[in-house]
């Protein structure tokens, strides 16, 4: 038994982050209207 992702794969979306406008790649679907951003601008935001 590995882990406790049972569900394969996850699927990746594609997106452009509202910070820095790059494409990126997000495991949920996008809602329009809300932010999105790539891993570094999420970090930079919270404060990792």
């Amino acid at each position: 038994m590995q882990g406790f992702n049972n569900f394969g794969p996850r699927e990746m979306h594609k997106a452009t982050c509202s910070e820095c406008n790059q494409e990126c790649e997000v495991p949920f679907k996008p809602t329009e209207g809300k932010p999105v951003f790539c891993k570094e601008c999420y970090k930079k935001k919270k404060g990792y």
